[in-house]
């Protein structure tokens, strides 16, 4: 028989409650989380503008042998042009001149992601795989951040970055790029 903890979820601060019964009893902000027997629900970021992605994609084109101030200027004109645009942010940290530069790019994407997940429907709790392609520069922001906070030594938030993307996507190491 298997002992009645483990057939229970826990809750963190609300607590264990048995797995049968868990439906729509969680507030977290005021809003409903979604539970099922299946797991957390899962949120899919809507795609960015197709201009938004060609013109990214033309400014880190490997095959122009430019300048890394000149690739970092084309992709600082991509963000420029499309503020809300996750991975040109999360590319920008990427080119970034050093570590605190990096952390600042890194930390806009994370941020204009979150917001971009709760408009998408995204409550506090779920999963943002990196499978799908469109929830990738969310999640490369977020990677970045953890790695320019290791950088510049703010191991609490390296910790924190770092358990959010395995709550995110439970197979983050096991991800390819």
């Amino acid at each position: 028989m298997v002992p009645a903890r483990s057939r229970r979820l826990f809750l963190g601060f609300v607590g264990f409650l048995p797995l049968g019964s868990v439906r729509t009893v969680l507030r977290m902000a005021g809003e409903p989380v979604g539970l099922s027997p299946q797991g957390p629900p899962e949120t899919v970021l809507p795609p960015e503008p197709a201009d938004a992605l060609a013109a990214l994609d033309a400014a880190l084109d490997p095959a122009l042998a430019v300048a890394p101030a000149a690739r970092r200027g084309a992709v600082s004109e991509v963000v420029r042009r499309w503020p809300r645009f996750l991975d040109a942010w999360a590319r920008l940290g990427e080119l970034a001149r050093d570590d605190v530069e990096a952390y600042a790019c890194f930390r806009v994407g994370y941020h204009r992601g979150l917001d971009r997940l709760r408009q998408a429907g995204w409550r506090g709790s779920g999963y943002v795989r990196w499978r799908h392609p469109t929830n990738q520069g969310f999640l490369r922001a977020l990677d970045g951040l953890r790695a320019s906070a290791v950088a510049i030594d703010e191991q609490d938030e390296a910790q924190r970055c770092d358990e959010f993307l395995h709550q995110l996507d439970p197979e983050w190491d096991r991800r390819s790029e």
